[in-house]
């Protein structure tokens, strides 16, 4: 059956060059842990786990325990975080599927702790990493609560501490002050790690910013100094967006930058199609609550994605899509599954013509980054806002 025209293309020879170039980057001694959270950041686990995997990833990290189950079957050999916690009941599963928790409570250790005695696991045998709260304040453990945590590691213990982490709030802060202070608060954890006879095998740390910005240095040097390999975990880089950091750098920026500029590309294209064309007089009413009018004799393109496809409500009158190479603005109010174009200026529009949401059309290209700046949000939650229902096909 011929499915509705609204998808979104994902070039996954695209995500692997972009993971091969970050790994290029990076120092050598730096593990890259690939985040394919969120369903890959709405660009599809099926097509983008399996892809960074191919492109020399051993790790990938994802929100839930039920993302890694799904990712392991994916990805039989690699090694998987859950990096936003185990909740009750879930520690069975992590043992059965070989998975890597993220934790940083009691009650998260004693979900894990039961499950791995109930499969018969040896002591030291189940590895899970203890997340540090460094300034953040969303999730991990603060220098207070390190000591009882910490004790529950002990020789008869069936898991094993193999990693130590924490978030940065500010990585893409061109001055580096709030993640100083962060790596400072790190520091004074490890010490007390290392105080209570525990040596981890990971330190991971930062996300792509610190790929990009040349900062991976400064972790790399940190693990070493506590016997420790340094792992970063990019995301946004891998899907071919460059980081935004701000304020500009004042001395001229690392060269990694403007090269992840010139070798990042993009992994996915949305895209849709022209339903049908209508010309309207001068005066016609276009969409919900009359929020466009028009001023003279109007050609208009129906399309079909709208909000419920993920296509922001709040575009309506103030952006542009692609067809026929050129932007044509959207006019009237957006409505659930479809979008109204002004095609006036361009000539021979159709149905059945492509419609570029987000993407390239010729020689005109509409990135993450507009789409952000023209909703007042930023592009993971563009990507991310990409309905279920928008097939994601590999091209």
């Amino acid at each position: 059956m011929q499915m509705r025209p609204c998808w979104v293309e994902i070039r996954t020879h695209a995500l692997e060059d972009n993971f091969r170039f970050l790994q290029s980057l990076a120092a050598s001694e730096v593990e890259l842990l690939a985040v394919v959270k969120a369903d890959s950041y709405g660009h599809s686990l099926d097509l983008c786990a399996p892809a960074v995997v191919r492109a020399g990833a051993r790790w990938i990290g994802v929100t839930s325990v039920e993302e890694g189950v799904a990712a392991r079957g994916l990805c039989p050999a690699a090694r998987i975080m859950v990096m936003a916690g185990v909740f009750p009941g879930q520690g069975e599963a992590v043992v059965e599927h070989g998975l890597t928790a993220d934790i940083w409570e009691p009650a998260q250790i004693d979900n894990l702790d039961s499950a791995a005695r109930a499969a018969g696991l040896r002591p030291g045998s189940l590895p899970v990493h203890l997340e540090i709260d460094t300034g953040m304040s969303r999730q991990g453990a603060s220098l207070e609560d390190l000591a009882p945590l910490l004790a529950r590691f002990g020789p008869q213990s069936p898991l094993k501490l193999e990693g130590i982490m924490t978030h940065l709030y500010a990585a893409d802060e061109s001055n580096g002050v709030a993640t100083q202070t962060q790596l400072a608060e790190l520091q004074l954890a490890l010490a007390r790690v290392e105080a209570a006879g525990l040596y981890p095998d990971w330190l991971s740390v930062g996300s792509s910013p610190m790929v990009i910005g040349a900062m991976d240095g400064a972790i790399a040097n940190l693990a070493a100094r506590h016997g420790m390999k340094a792992m970063l975990r990019p995301g946004l880089a891998l899907y071919g967006i460059t980081t935004r950091f701000s304020p500009p750098f004042e001395s001229g920026e690392p060269p990694s930058l403007a090269a992840a500029r010139s070798e990042l590309q993009p992994v996915l294209t949305w895209k849709s199609a022209v339903m049908s064309v209508r010309n309207v007089p001068s005066g016609a009413v276009v969409g919900y609550n009359g929020t466009f009018v028009a001023t003279e004799p109007m050609r208009l393109a129906l399309v079909a994605a709208g909000y419920a496809d993920g296509l922001d409500r709040s575009l309506g009158n103030r952006f542009s899509l692609l067809v026929r190479g050129q932007r044509a603005p959207l006019v009237g109010r957006i409505s659930m599954d479809h979008a109204m174009l002004d095609v006036t200026e361009i000539p021979g529009v159709e149905a059945g013509d492509e419609v570029v949401i987000l993407g390239t059309q010729g020689s005109e290209t509409i990135t993450a980054y507009e789409h952000a700046d023209a909703t007042g949000t930023i592009p993971w939650e563009v990507f991310t806002r990409i309905a279920a229902r928008v097939r994601r096909i590999a091209v």
